[in-house]
């Protein structure tokens, strides 16, 4: 299954009318897409009621990706995780069968070096991860094959650092759209959405994070349009 969706499912005025309903908004987004990305898990912890209560919001086909903390990812830059992660996994670990994926975004400093944060992961979880590395150093054959040991996708990020295509291991893979030219601004118009929609595999996640002008939506909902065709 394709999951396409956005960074968040806050719903702003002009796009009322493509999420009908008087729920809450995450429900109402939910009718319409069938993924999202909690972002601000990056920030603050959220309580395991708080998913919870979000999995319950949402239709059984629905599916979360989380983005890990940054205190895992930008303050320890992946040391000594395993107290960290084990929070954080317990944390959103409430979203039971509709945690979908674990997206862990690095800060553009952090160059490849061979490490335990993989194999202490997949110690505590054995779900889907995708990485999205912002330094050229993680494009490069060693990195690749550490994150293919680790069944770790890497992001195809745009605008690029490496190259724009799904890496890692193959078993699934994650886009995350920024924006572009002007990163979190830009819309995609309906020519990249449906050259899109041509790349994209079987099993995919499709993330829009184009948020600031609020072209995120309406490109996610175009996009969710072609692939259903």
């Amino acid at each position: 299954m394709v999951r396409i969706g956005t960074a968040g499912w806050a719903i702003r005025r002009e796009h009322a009318t493509c999420f009908p309903g008087n729920g809450p908004h995450l429900s109402r987004y939910a009718a319409r897409l069938n993924a999202v990305e909690i972002n601000s898990s990056f920030y603050r912890p959220h309580r395991p009621a708080t998913y919870a209560r979000w999995a319950k919001e949402t239709p059984q086909d629905f599916s979360f990706s989380v983005k890990m903390p940054r205190a895992i990812t930008h303050e320890a830059r992946l040391k000594d995780a395993r107290e960290p992660l084990t929070r954080f996994l317990g944390e959103c670990g409430a979203l039971g069968e509709k945690l979908g994926c674990l997206l862990i975004q690095l800060p553009p400093s952090l160059a490849f070096a061979p490490g335990d944060f993989f194999a202490e992961l997949r110690a505590l979880y054995r779900g889907s991860a995708a990485l999205e590395p912002r330094h050229a150093s993680w494009f490069a054959d060693e990195a690749d094959a550490l994150l293919v040991a680790h069944r770790i996708a890497r992001v195809a990020a745009d605008p690029p650092i490496g190259p724009f295509a799904a890496g890692g291991w193959r078993g699934f893979e994650y886009w995350r759209l920024h924006g572009s030219p002007k990163i979190y601004h830009s819309d995609y118009g309906q020519g990249a959405i449906r050259a899109l929609a041509g790349r994209i595999a079987p099993d995919a996640w499709v993330i829009f994070d184009n948020t600031a002008l609020g072209h995120a939506a309406q490109n996610a909902l175009r996009l969710r349009t072609l692939t259903r065709a």
